[in-house]
């Protein structure tokens, strides 16, 4: 069964703005997000890409992209990709950690990838890593997280 989520994106994408549209509906969704105006760009079951702008909003004192949008963006792809891969008739899931690493200034504007191997068998109260790594424009990883995804049965 696919999840809503999934759907919704698999019938947005195709419409002119669609993409943008439906990166709009999550951070309406979840408003935190808002703030470093993420692009979902890809979805899957197992995979969500995403990207953020570089801009002032976001910037440090050494106008870099700042730590925490950086975790924001990797809370939001990993959040994405886990809702739409999760079974949600039959399970449930919520952030309950992270750990980052902050490997290079991100001193462009940065693409977001989380991704999990499927299939898989969903348990209760199972603890699920969410590796994500962030880029910047040139390839260069310049941050990764771990987030620790909380799976319960309905």
């Amino acid at each position: 069964m696919t999840a809503p989520l999934l759907k919704i994106y698999k019938k947005m994408k195709w419409l002119p703005f669609g993409q943008w549209l439906f990166s709009k509906a999550v951070c309406r969704k979840a408003p935190y997000f808002a703030s470093i105006k993420p692009a979902i760009t890809h979805l899957e079951p197992g995979l969500c890409r995403a990207t953020v702008p570089k801009r002032k909003a976001v910037f440090n004192h050494i106008g870099t992209i700042h730590a925490i949008a950086q975790c924001n963006l990797a809370e939001l792809c990993a959040g994405v990709m886990v809702d739409a891969t999760v079974p949600h008739k039959t399970h449930r899931w919520i952030p309950k950690g992270m750990t980052v690493q902050y490997l290079k200034k991100a001193e462009t504007d940065i693409r977001a990838e989380a991704k999990i191997i499927l299939p898989r068998e969903w348990q209760d109260k199972e603890d699920l890593i969410v590796p994500v790594e962030v880029f910047d424009l040139h390839g260069t990883k310049v941050f990764h997280a771990d987030i620790n995804m909380y799976i319960t049965q309905r």
